[in-house]
């Protein structure tokens, strides 16, 4: 019976008809169907974070209608540079700050750059584009692979293929008990992270030190790298995109972006949260760094 009284107080609300008309009015032919609208992700949203691409205002959605689809819809500007201008402070240390304690914000650090780093739900659309077939391994950066378990365990493929360096993002007993001494007759230089697959881990606590053992390996070009985990999906290409981010230049998205061109990845929530912040760090540092550099007018006068 409550259920019954619900919709019928949903279905005779004006803003229920006009959504699902598809648009605000019947006869508007710029109105789309909510349902074609690709900023939607199925998320909880704040009365602030409204998408103005979307065919239904905040305005429209009230009572019964507005408690029932702000839960199950969220409006999301496939722009990062539109996410930004409706969810942060214009000033970039408030939205910084900001960032820290909301994770699905998009923060634009530097506000002369166009790039800003995106919430963590866009991050996960990124992923929903379609990848390559799965397959163990990959090389997802010139002589950087990126593969499973069952890669890490087959020492004649490994030797066959010429791997050099191997950095174990599962290590540990009850993980994908490797170790050194699995590899000690073969000409292999090993590394292992002790992490599990858990949003609450803390990755991040890893990703200087596994970066530097990539970046040293590749400095040979030689040498052949193979990053894995149990699955390598998650673990494994999450210490790769870090590796991109941090000695590459690459922000986050361009990370993502070559990463997923050659290896379908995945890696948990909290995992991209933690590539978020080191995205709003570096971009800092570059900030910093740009700020530092002597402009025109000081060349000139140190000069003279």
């Amino acid at each position: 019976m409550p259920w019954l009284l619900f919709l019928l107080l949903v279905s005779s609300h004006k803003a229920f008809l006009t959504w699902f008309r598809g648009g605000r009015n019947p006869g508007d032919s710029s109105s789309l169907p909510l349902s074609s609208c690709t900023h939607l992700t199925p998320r909880p949203i704040t009365p602030g974070q409204c998408c103005p691409q979307c065919p239904i205002t905040r305005a429209e959605l009230t009572g019964f209608v507005f408690l029932a689809l702000t839960f199950c819809f969220g409006c999301i500007p496939a722009s990062c540079t539109a996410w930004a201008h409706h969810t942060m402070d214009k000033t970039p240390s408030a939205g910084l700050n900001a960032g820290k304690k909301n994770a699905y914000m998009a923060i634009k650090v530097d506000p002369d750059e166009d790039y800003c780093t995106p919430g963590a739900f866009e991050l996960e659309r990124l992923f929903w584009k379609g990848c390559p077939k799965y397959t163990h391994v990959n090389e997802v950066w010139p002589n950087l692979y990126i593969g499973d378990e069952k890669t890490a365990l087959d020492r004649y493929s490994l030797e066959k293929t010429g791997f050099t360096h191997i950095l174990n993002a599962a290590h540990g007993q009850k993980n994908v008990d490797t170790g050194p001494e699995y590899y000690h007759d073969m000409a292999v230089e090993y590394h292992g992270v002790e992490a599990d697959d858990l949003p609450t881990f803390k990755l991040s606590q890893f990703f200087y030190s596994a970066s530097k053992f990539i970046d040293n390996a590749l400095q040979d070009e030689r040498n052949k790298v193979l990053v894995h985990c149990a699955m390598g999906r998650s673990r494994s290409a999450t210490l790769v995109l870090a590796y991109l981010m941090i000695y590459k230049n690459m922000t986050v998205v361009d990370a993502i972006e070559q990463v997923s061109r050659h290896r379908c990845i995945l890696p948990n929530r909290g995992f991209l949260k933690q590539l978020r912040e080191l995205d709003i760090a570096l971009a800092l540092q570059r900030r910093n760094a740009k700020n530092s550099l002597p402009s025109n007018d000081d060349e000139t006068s140190t000069m003279i």
